[in-house]
């Protein structure tokens, strides 16, 4: 027989409990909200956006309607425009583009029968914008070639239709005109399009791999600090510790160290599998590599520390971790360059921690960055761990 009267008992309690717990009471309203928000517009698109910079060495139409195409297409966001060819590289290199498309000299000269070779410097180390921008900047300068040449023919005096007709037969067997023989592969293929990948071949599980380890060290800190917090209060035990001479700052730094150490030992598993596995090649230093990990976990520590500073159960820690940890797993750049996500989420990549861990540890793990390239991802996540230790350790809640 089914107890209706105390079903409905149970049923008030459990939303009386959630209405008290407001913190829970929100996050789970607000949760499926943000990852239907992420995943409708910043992960279900097409590439577009990439930044790439524009290198013009010489001024004319051909120029002007090379750039007016690229402005027309979504696929790119033309940062700069300048003539300087190694500044354009270093903007690549220190990640403000993603690729710099340099014209020749003889770009704009059509009477010059030298081809022109445009160049592309791509940033390989990022695997989804170099796949994107490659085929479609190839495929728009063939077809600028296609029409220069064209232009060319029609200056000999021959129609594109009487061009047209023969080309694919004509490229093999250079055709007398006019006492003269003219190649119509050399003419249609005026442009030379080199690709300078300057990375190397980077595979997508190369570009995955480093932030599938600071993602892993997120969730480790994240949700191993509900545990070690939140769940030690509910079950009696912090109660227990604080009845002995002992400060909040011993009980921190031994849970700080406890999981630091576990985390680093996880990411270093981590790292032996993805070599032995997957063929990962580390271009720059080991040491840097564990030391932006060491520096990852602890920032997220500090985060772990600072939400469950406050409150009294270990569900009330998830729920409320949960609103941070999925939206910044994907707005940091794990999966999808954060370049090329709508505005907005762009803007809260730089506001999580997780977006500077990725960054560095994908320069140091791909491009054989320093310690000097990586500063400023150092310093930020140095600042977010000062922020987090500091509202933790000062709002930590000795009540039981």
């Amino acid at each position: 027989m089914v107890e209706t009267k105390k079903i409905m008992w149970m049923f008030k309690k459990d939303l009386l409990v959630l209405w008290r717990h407001k913190p829970r009471l929100i996050s789970i309203i607000l949760f499926p909200i943000i990852m239907i928000t992420l995943f409708g517009y910043g992960m279900g698109g097409t590439l577009e956006n990439i930044p790439v910079v524009v290198v013009e060495q010489s001024h004319g139409q051909v120029t002007d309607a090379t750039l007016t195409a690229m402005k027309g297409m979504s696929l790119y966001d033309i940062k700069e425009i300048t003539t300087d060819p190694d500044k354009a590289k270093q903007m690549v290199k220190n990640g403000q583009v993603k690729a710099a498309i340099i014209l020749p000299t003889n770009y704009d000269n059509l009477q010059d029968p030298k081809p022109k070779s445009v160049l592309i410097d791509v940033d390989s180390s990022d695997q989804m914008a170099t796949s994107a921008v490659l085929p479609a900047t190839q495929a728009l300068f063939n077809k600028i070639s296609n029409e220069l040449g064209i232009q060319k023919l029609q200056s000999m005096n021959l129609t594109s239709k009487s061009a047209a007709t023969p080309t694919i037969k004509a490229q093999q067997n250079p055709v007398q005109v006019t006492g003269q023989s003219i190649n119509f592969q050399n003419i249609m293929n005026t442009i030379n399009f080199q690709i300078n990948k300057m990375y190397g071949d980077i595979e997508y599980i190369d570009f995955l791999v480093p932030a599938i380890i600071g993602m892993t060290v997120l969730f480790g800190c994240m949700f191993g600090m509900g545990e070690a917090l939140a769940g030690e209060r509910e079950r009696g035990e912090l109660a227990r510790l604080f009845m002995t001479p002992t400060s909040v700052s011993t009980v921190v730094g031994g849970k700080i160290i406890s999981k630091l150490v576990t985390e680093t030992v996880r990411a270093l598993i981590l790292i032996v599998a993805a070599i032995v596995l997957f063929g990962i090649v580390i271009n720059g230093s080991m040491a840097l590599t564990m030391l932006l990990l060491m520096l990852g976990a602890l920032c997220f520590v500090g985060f772990g520390i600072m939400i469950s500073a406050r409150v009294s159960t270990q569900e009330d820690y998830m729920q409320m971790v949960m609103p941070f940890t999925m939206p910044m797993m994907f707005v940091s750049g794990v999966f999808y360059p954060i370049e090329t996500m709508p505005w907005i989420f762009q803007k809260l990549a730089y506001i999580v921690p997780l977006t500077y861990v990725n960054d560095a540890l994908r320069a140091v793990m791909l491009k054989g960055a320093g310690i000097g390239d990586v500063w400023i991802d150092i310093v930020v996540l140095l600042g977010f761990t000062a922020i987090f230790f500091a509202l933790g350790v000062t709002r930590f809640n000795r009540d039981i």
